[in-house]
């Protein structure tokens, strides 16, 4: 077992774990830990606790200290310096004439550099910018571009479902997301139905897809024909959270629809859907340039 902390360096940055050393914290102390980039000022997510050795990618960096008050003057300063150092660099980037929006600017904890977040159509050659702002602040400047998704997270916003954005409350990492997604959960697949503030595939279509591709497994697509307590019919319609099928039996009088839970049902033949349905059929194109855009590297 290793006793261990976690830590972040931002908001909404990622959960990283650090050797305590010895120190006892508390959610929301701030520390002073050792990072492959220098000492860096984090604060405190998760106090110390222990856990099993297998779950800990070996060997963890340390704690050097809990921060003290000239550390946290100093990163009172690095704020301070991140302000001036953005409006600097907006006004550079006009003289310039280049094509790129400034979004955000990290002063590092121990100064070994400063970096300078943009967003651009395409790429862009900076190197005269850099020159300039390492005139002025007498450091590495370093310049990163990134993608729309973490301009929103930056930006902020609310969602179609009225809440703050996940990217902006608790989601940390981006992981892909499809449109077999949207169609495993029956989700309109109007491209303006699934897509973010962002413009790319809703993150939240991942997180209820492994219950639904479980679920699926078990359950016939719309055509199948299957064989009930009232006799043969085809498929008609699917409820897969709750396991349940509309069937639609011939008999004398015509057709009639019932609902079956699915363990109520034997499936005599499964069809696999090839054709697109309607909606799908009308923004093919539309989808096909949004799952390229949401699969493309941020």
């Amino acid at each position: 077992m290793k006793n261990i902390i976690g830590v972040r360096f931002k908001k909404l940055g990622k959960i990283y774990f650090f050797n305590p050393k010895g120190f006892k914290v508390k959610k929301g102390d701030k520390v002073i830990v050792d990072t492959a980039q220098g000492e860096e000022y984090a604060e405190v997510w998760i106090s110390n606790r222990y856990v099993e050795d297998e779950k800990i990618l070996a060997p963890l960096k340390s704690v050097i200290r809990i921060a003290t008050y000239k550390d946290d003057k100093r990163q009172e300063e690095c704020r301070k310096i991140e302000k001036e150092a953005f409006k600097i660099c907006q006004d550079k980037i006009k003289e310039h004439g280049l094509e790129m929006s400034l979004m955000e600017v990290e002063c590092k904890f121990d100064n070994s550099k400063i970096l300078f977040y943009f967003t651009a159509d395409g790429r862009i050659d900076f190197r005269d910018l850099v020159r300039d702002l390492a005139a002025i602040y007498k450091t590495r400047i370093e310049l990163r571009q990134i993608g729309v998704r973490d301009k929103v997270k930056m930006i902020g916003g609310n969602g179609v479902c009225g809440r703050e954005l996940c990217c902006c409350t608790f989601l940390s990492d981006f992981e892909a997301v499809s449109i077999k997604m949207a169609k495993e959960q029956n989700i309109s697949l109007n491209p303006s139905k699934i897509s973010g503030n962002c413009g790319r595939l809703m993150c939240c279509l991942k997180y209820e897809n492994d219950v639904y591709e479980e679920k699926l497994k078990h359950l016939p697509n719309i055509g199948a024909i299957v064989k009930t307590e009232d006799g043969q019919g085809e498929v008609d319609n699917v409820e897969i959270l709750k396991e349940r099928v509309r069937v639609k039996i011939k008999n004398e009088e015509g057709n009639i629809y019932k609902k079956y839970d699915v363990k109520d049902i034997k499936i005599i033949k499964d069809v696999v859907k090839e054709q697109l349905d309607e909606e799908e059929l009308e923004n093919k194109k539309e989808l096909e340039e949004l799952e390229k855009l949401s699969h493309q590297q941020e």
